[in-house]
């Protein structure tokens, strides 16, 4: 059974929420997050990438960067509450059409070992030390791991009546995105904590390394279930809200061959047709090559893959099919002539980068569902890297689990 507990969150002040909250501290590169925090001293990438402040040529690893986001942080502390009870909050996102909330709460580390939270993700070690140095520093899980988990009538309901009353930010980010938090009071937090004790699991959609630096932090403070540092501070969406968008691929070269004599090696091993810039349905990719998009059906001989729910996926089957046998990129993680998009920057963003000469060839993927995600999860499998883009993302600083 899964267990969520409420925390004392530490929050923005209503008239800071909008300035402290900023993009998650991994979507973006340094000199993007010097360009967001530009101007802005209580955009909360002070505190999540403080090199920012530091000289260009500072190690981004290096003690002085953590010391830094730690003095940032307890001076941010004055444009910020606390609140005196623990609580949960449903938290928000709506991007044009589409709309999500979910649970923010604490989840149980001995849990997430337990795999009651489940994985779908490999991580790196030199990111898990970073956000675990941070965490350690700071005393504070900064930003949520976002999860998911199979609906509930009786969650959907204590959603609606707990989003039905004022809440306490509604503040619209620099990308349109519109982020909304609720307080639940402590009678629906105490009917929420039963209702999510009936599943039988959560997942882990984004936020792996979040995740594993939790679990560091809590053994290096010596473990304890009692202790704050034994819960983490996570996001829940339901399954049937939460959204996700493809991963495309790019690759450099052509091993040598010309378009024409690529695009017929193609053909001798999926089926080739007329295409348009978005896959169309599981079991397509979408290729854009010399000024041309075309349609690719990706399928095993004798439907091999049907069912093993990591051959299954598309980007598995672009891999066996194409990407290992005709370019030689036997490993994603590895090989730099590979490069992926996430599906928030659009397909123009391929046509881009193949047109310029940045880019030899790119694929356009359907999205992996949710459905997937979860299979894959329960099978105690790891999906293919770069499967899977969230979107709307959440924004660190509006809700801190202190520990």
């Amino acid at each position: 059974m899964a267990s969520l507990r409420p925390f004392r969150a530490l929050r923005p002040a209503p008239d800071a929420a909008a300035a402290i909250a900023a993009v998650p501290y991994d979507v973006v590169n340094r000199d993007e997050a010097a360009a967001l925090a530009a101007g802005n001293p209580l955009s909360f990438l002070h505190v999540s990438r403080a090199e920012i402040d530091l000289p260009p040529d500072t190690d981004p690893y290096g003690d002085a960067v953590y010391r830094k986001a730690a003095a940032t942080f307890e001076a941010l502390k004055a444009h910020m509450v606390q609140d005196e009870q623990p609580g949960m909050y449903f938290y928000r996102l709506r991007m044009g059409g589409h709309e999500q909330t979910g649970l923010a709460a604490c989840y149980s580390i001995d849990e997430y070992g337990r795999d009651i939270v489940k994985k779908h993700e490999k991580t790196r070690r030199d990111k898990e030390d970073d956000r675990t140095r941070h965490i350690i520093e700071l005393r504070a899980q900064t930003g949520p791991v976002f999860l998911t988990y199979r609906h509930t009538a009786a969650i959907d309901a204590l959603a609606a009546r707990v989003c039905g009353g004022p809440p306490l930010y509604r503040v619209t980010a620099p990308d349109g995105i519109v982020h909304t938090v609720w307080r639940a009071d402590p009678k629906a937090s105490a009917e929420l904590a039963t209702a999510f004790g009936t599943l039988d699991a959560l997942y882990i959609a984004d936020g792996h390394h979040r995740a594993a630096s939790g679990a560091r932090a809590h053994a290096h403070f010596g473990g304890g279930s009692d202790q704050e540092h034994a819960w983490c501070l996570g996001v829940a969406f339901p399954d049937n809200q939460t959204q996700i968008l493809p991963y495309h691929r790019v690759v450099k070269d052509l091993g040598g061959r010309t378009p024409p004599l690529f695009l017929d090696e193609v053909a001798t091993r999926v089926a080739v047709g007329p295409g348009e810039p978005s896959a169309r349905h599981k079991g397509e990719c979408q290729m854009y090559l010399n000024g041309r998009w075309y349609a690719l059906a990706l399928q095993l001989a004798g439907s091999a893959a049907s069912a093993d729910p990591i051959k299954s996926l598309d980007a598995s089957l672009l891999q066996d099919l194409l990407l290992d046998p005709v370019l030689g990129i036997k490993d994603l993680r590895t090989d730099r002539r590979i490069d992926f998009v996430g599906g928030i920057r659009g397909t123009a963003e391929l046509e881009r980068l193949v047109d310029s000469g940045a880019a030899a060839v790119a694929f356009s993927m359907y999205p992996v569902t949710v459905a997937e995600l979860m299979a894959i999860a329960d099978a105690g499998a790891i999906m293919p890297p770069k499967s899977t883009w969230f979107e709307p993302k959440l924004r660190d600083g509006l809700l801190i689990h202190l520990i």
